[in-house]
């Protein structure tokens, strides 16, 4: 169990408390099905649910002995319930029907928490994305300025992945929301099938249309890439926040905490401390997406080799996915944007960023686009090396003068300009 990275709720989901009580739930099922079609007596059936109960202190105690998890788990259910009441435990059933079953019930649980956060902060995403909408800063590929946009439009983009995301969260949970009460080789050799019709109705889940004696690992490795590809989601949102909260580009920034210090040597520093736990973190779940993926092979009908890894990866990466989400949720609901700090880093470059309104206007004109290019290029590598305004130096360009007026650049410079098809983008993403 993961404590320093780690949320109440998600831990109690992964808490042998709950995995030992859903495996519990499984077997009280199994019995009420039993007793539904009178293979169970009321009588012993009211007795087994009174007396019922898991200790996890004690299954730990009778596990140290048995090694055997599953068969010290029954062990303390039957001194619970009596030995004669727990002739009907577990019926027909091998251990990784109670194991896989109630661990379906878990990830449904930890997917259900996970994709409620990810609706919180899509919100926070799309109010950014509505206040900003306006907001005009530079956009930068490879690093370098590009041309100008809103702040509310980088929003935008993140709220049609984070859109992707639910769905990605939503199409794993229809897929590992599945039971399995079939036996050793799948085929209810000795249980019926109504049991497991039983026990999953009564857990919601579905049941598995085929499996061998454990539900098929494809399933856990599906979950397992969802919370890959939610933590890469994660991990791009934070680079961005660490990229934009940059001392020479500071158009982002987190507020200083009651007490906080961000480095122990240098009293000025705030440091993006929850945007970097949460790119780290990022690197565990894909590597647990990997180990989810080995897992899917296995001798026949079962071995053992999955056990043991997804004793680690799949509660880690549940609280984990849990944790960088609200790290990214507090990120972005206490930041601060810097709207003069936007408005200084339009004009850094002197009217560089444009280039291609002056390329394009060259091109309605007539100059052939290779013409046109290096007449743009020239002088924009002028201003950039000489350090004066891109302007000007089209001013002084005889031959780009033959097709641009003087007055015209005024309207070429305009930043609105780029705003003026935003509203269609934003009524496609549903962003009003």
């Amino acid at each position: 169990m993961i404590s320093r990275y780690s949320l109440p709720e998600m831990e109690k989901i992964w808490s042998d408390e709950n995995r030992l009580q859903q495996m519990l739930q499984v077997e009280l099922y199994a019995c009420e099905a039993m007793k539904d079609s009178g293979k169970l007596d009321t009588e012993s059936y009211e007795e087994i649910v009174k007396r019922a109960g898991v200790d996890v202190r004690r299954v730990k105690e009778i596990e140290a002995v048995t090694k055997h998890d599953v068969a010290a788990f029954l062990d303390a259910v039957t001194e619970q319930v009596g030995p004669e009441n727990a002739k009907k435990l577990h019926w027909g059933m091998t251990s990784s029907d109670i194991v896989d079953t109630a661990m379906a019930v878990q990830m449904t649980q930890a997917v259900d928490l996970i994709t409620g956060k990810l609706y919180q902060l899509r919100d926070i995403v799309a109010e950014l994305a509505k206040k900003h909408k306006y907001t005009l800063m530079v956009a930068r590929t490879h690093g370098i300025q590009a041309e100008p946009m809103s702040f509310g439009m980088k929003m935008v983009v993140w709220v049609t992945e984070l859109d992707r995301t639910i769905n990605r969260m939503q199409q794993a949970r229809n897929v590992i929301a599945v039971g399995k009460i079939s036996g050793v080789t799948g085929l209810y050799a000795h249980i019926e099938p109504f049991v497991e019709e039983h026990v999953c109705r009564r857990l919601d889940l579905k049941q598995a249309t085929a499996s061998s004696q454990i539900l098929q690992r494809d399933r856990h490795a599906e979950l397992m890439l969802a919370l890959a590809l939610l933590g890469s989601t994660l991990d791009k949102f934070a680079v961005e926040i660490r990229t934009l909260e940059r001392t020479e580009i500071k158009e982002i920034s987190e507020p200083l905490e009651p007490g906080m210090i961000g480095a122990s040597a240098m009293p000025h520093k705030i440091n993006p401390v929850k945007a970097e736990h949460v790119s780290g973190l990022a690197r565990i779940l894909r590597a647990n997406a990997m180990a989810a993926l080995e897992n899917v092979a296995l001798w026949d009908e079962r071995d053992l080799t999955h056990s043991p890894t997804e004793l680690v990866i799949i509660q880690d990466s549940c609280l984990l996915a849990d944790f960088m989400l609200q790290q990214m949720i507090d990120t972005l609901t206490t930041m601060s944007v810097n709207h003069e700090q936007m408005e200084a880093n339009l004009d850094l470059t002197r009217g560089l960023i444009f280039s291609q309104r002056i390329l394009m206007t060259l091109l309605e004109r007539g100059v052939p686009r290779k013409q046109a290019y290096a007449m743009v290029q020239r002088n924009a590598m002028r201003s950039y090396n000489e350090r004066t305004d891109f302007a000007y130096e089209l001013l002084q360009d005889a031959e780009i003068m033959t097709f641009i007026a003087p007055d015209e650049l005024d309207d070429l410079f305009d930043y609105e300009y780029f705003l003026r098809n935003i509203d269609y983008v934003y009524k496609r993403a549903g962003i009003f």
